[in-house]
């Protein structure tokens, strides 16, 4: 069984149709902790850690075999649990920066600001001293029409941001509830959101365990 940890009640039909295109019949438990964002977002994804640490120790001890953390601010802290536990635990934006990395210019968009800086970091991490032009930019009001339940008028400010970028190697959607949007630019240039990617790794990891 795999686990995914989410911090939004939006994630789970996401990734359960993306299991039943890509991975038929895996088993996916959802986990969804929306205060950790909340308290993330407030006091910095530090404070949060340990509640990560915890969410994650309960996945693994209800029969988890790897467990998918799908919110990027608070990734880094669940990532950092896998040790405690003894299985795989991924920050499902890891494979997006990979490819993004490789790319060498990146123009990262965001509409949290406490995304910005982990997904920044984790680019940075995958370019490994790798010559890397990174830039990043908050999508301004998108967050709030998320929050007030409009998903047309988010994924609309987000691709609207994405087509004014202009010239890059490639444009990265740090929030997985960014992904919709890449299906709603006109730019030519590539837009890689981490769903997707980041289940596969997931479900590779948890079936090698």
């Amino acid at each position: 069984m795999l686990a995914l940890l989410h911090t939004s009640p939006v994630h789970p039909p996401v990734f359960d149709a993306l299991r039943d295109r890509d991975h038929p019949g895996v088993e996916l438990r959802h986990l969804v902790h929306e205060e950790l964002l909340e308290r993330a977002v407030a006091e910095g994804p530090g404070a949060v850690a340990e509640e990560v640490a915890e969410a994650v120790g309960k996945a693994v001890a209800d029969g988890a075999r790897a467990v998918l953390c799908t919110c990027s601010t608070i990734g880094a802290a669940a990532e950092a649990s896998a040790a405690r536990y003894g299985v795989p635990v991924l920050r499902v934006d890891r494979p997006m920066a990979a490819e993004a990395a490789a790319r060498g210019r990146v123009v990262v968009l965001a509409a949290l600001e406490s995304t910005l800086a982990p997904t920044a970091a984790l680019i940075r991490e995958e370019a490994a001293g790798r010559a890397l032009n990174l830039r990043s930019v908050l999508v301004p009001g998108a967050w709030e029409l998320f929050l007030a339940g409009d998903p047309d008028g988010y994924l609309d400010a987000v691709a609207r941001a994405a087509d004014a970028v202009g010239e890059t190697g490639a444009i990265v959607l740090a929030q997985a509830s960014m992904a919709p949007a890449a299906l709603r630019t006109s730019t030519t240039v590539p837009v890689l959101s981490s769903p997707r990617p980041g289940l596969r790794a997931a479900v590779a990891a948890c079936a090698v365990r």
